[in-house]
């Protein structure tokens, strides 16, 4: 069984960059396909970026062009770089581990969930 644990989350005004990461442990990270997921207030938690296991990463529409998805299987780490933020790019970033091959786009899809680390985009 995988743990997740985020880290890089916090306040940046719009226009700004963060990076998270996801450190991976109790598990091997490759066998692994790895997602992004965020939660607003009031609203459902929704796909942000992941990875596959055919090596093309998939990302949100409103991400695509500013956020990026990374990882290092020496290091057993996930990156999600985040550009051109904007106010609503605000919520809690949750890290995510799958063994499915299918529907990757889902929560359901992954058995395995970080704590979350809140990003605010803000002036």
């Amino acid at each position: 069984q995988v743990q997740l644990v985020e880290s890089g989350g916090g306040l940046v005004q719009p226009g700004g960059s963060l990076r998270l990461t996801c450190a991976a442990s109790g598990g091997t990270f490759s066998n692994y396909v790895m997602g992004w997921f965020r939660q607003a207030p009031g609203k459902e938690r929704e796909f942000v970026a992941g990875d596959s296991w055919s090596g093309i990463n998939n990302y949100a529409d409103s991400v695509k062009g500013r956020f990026t998805i990374s990882r290092d299987n020496v290091k057993n780490t996930v990156y999600l770089q985040m550009n051109s933020l904007k106010s609503e790019d605000t919520a809690i970033y949750y890290c995510s581990a799958s063994r499915s091959s299918l529907y990757l786009t889902r929560s359901t899809a992954y058995a395995y969930w970080g704590q979350g680390t809140q990003v605010t985009v803000s002036a």
